[in-house]
């Protein structure tokens, strides 16, 4: 039986109508947040959004929903809080670098700056869980059911290699990291990310993250480079954030190596669309189809498919890859 679509509270939060459980984790303080601030403190709400026009946007677990009681920002106010954001991370925001992601403690923040933004000034903020995500969570609340809990957990320990997909704002990293806190406590897990945000309850992660270039255009390194450092770094699982680009390469390529149990998301709305999303991100790799093919095919396990639906998140399918008559990929039952 398929669960309801269910919306990913807290770690903390309980469903409507079940039982009372722990108390919800303490809401973030991020003084930078300026007007937001008082809705990022609510701790159902995962997203703060300032459209073009100033209006702030709110997703508390049931899909994005206007805020009325905030007055929309002018340009300038808007800028200025980009401009804060981003600084509070290291990061700059201006007219030569206008669209910029960056960490903060207890979220992630993404601003884009006019000409680039057709409107005002645009930011985006992903507000992390201040309590680490495990499958039991995942469970309780619905987002899977328990044999998808038992079956993943035992991927996990026999270190398959899994590929977590779905659209934005499915679930993918919380997903991601409630798997990861399954790895054993002996085991060093290497994270690999654009904007650091997965939070894993383990007691050895450590965590690259990506770096923008300077004013100058130096200085940057990409997720490809980094996955490349990682083999250097006595990994037992390798975990790519999200993988978007070139460093899928570098990804097949560290789990067709000896580097079992590794992990990763990729955007894609539905599973039969996997095939034709890797072998985009391939091809930015300079990786043939053919070559491609081979390498998901030798390198992932596993496949977990989310999805979403107005606001509300769960785990569609668990299935493995393989190939059709004609050679492309396609995601079947395990």
């Amino acid at each position: 039986m398929v669960p309801p679509f269910v919306p990913l509270a807290p770690p903390g939060a309980v469903p409507p109508g079940a039982p009372s459980a722990a108390a919800s984790p303490a809401p973030i303080r991020l003084p930078e947040l300026g007007p937001l601030a008082p809705h990022a403190q609510d701790p159902a709400v995962t997203d703060l959004l300032i459209d073009g026009a100033g209006a702030l946007w709110r997703d508390a677990g049931h899909g994005l929903e206007a805020v009325p009681d905030l007055p929309p920002l002018d340009a300038a106010e808007a800028r200025r809080l980009a401009v804060a954001l981003v600084a509070a991370g290291g990061r700059h925001l201006d007219d030569a670098t206008p669209c910029v992601d960056v960490r903060l403690p207890g979220a992630r923040v993404h601003a884009v700056l006019p000409p680039v933004s057709t409107g005002g000034p645009l930011v985006s903020v992903r507000i992390a869980p201040a309590t680490p995500w495990r499958l039991v969570d995942l469970e309780r609340l619905g987002m899977l059911e328990a044999a998808q809990g038992a079956a993943l957990r035992e991927a996990v320990r026999l270190r398959r290699n899994l590929l977590v997909c779905g659209p934005a704002g499915s679930g993918k990293t919380a997903l991601l990291a409630a798997l990861m806190a399954e790895v054993p406590a002996h085991e060093r897990i290497v994270t690999v990310e654009d904007v650091a945000e997965i939070v894993v309850e383990h007691p050895h992660v450590v965590g690259l993250e990506a770096r923008q270039p300077n004013s100058d255009g130096v200085g940057g390194v990409g997720l490809a480079a980094l996955v490349r450092e990682t083999l250097r770094m006595r990994p037992d699982r390798i975990v790519v954030g999200e993988c978007r680009g070139a460093e899928i390469a570098e990804l097949l390529s560290a789990l067709n190596t000896g580097h079992d149990g590794g992990a990763g998301t990729v955007h894609c709305a539905d599973p039969d669309g996997l095939g034709a999303r890797l072998e985009a991100l391939g091809a930015l790799a300079g990786l043939p189809p053919a070559a491609l093919r081979a390498q998901a095919l030798a390198a992932i396990d596993v496949v977990v498919q989310l999805g979403r639906s107005g606001g509300l998140r769960r785990v569609e399918r668990i299935g493995a890859l393989a190939a059709r008559a004609d050679g492309s990929l396609v995601v079947v039952d395990p």
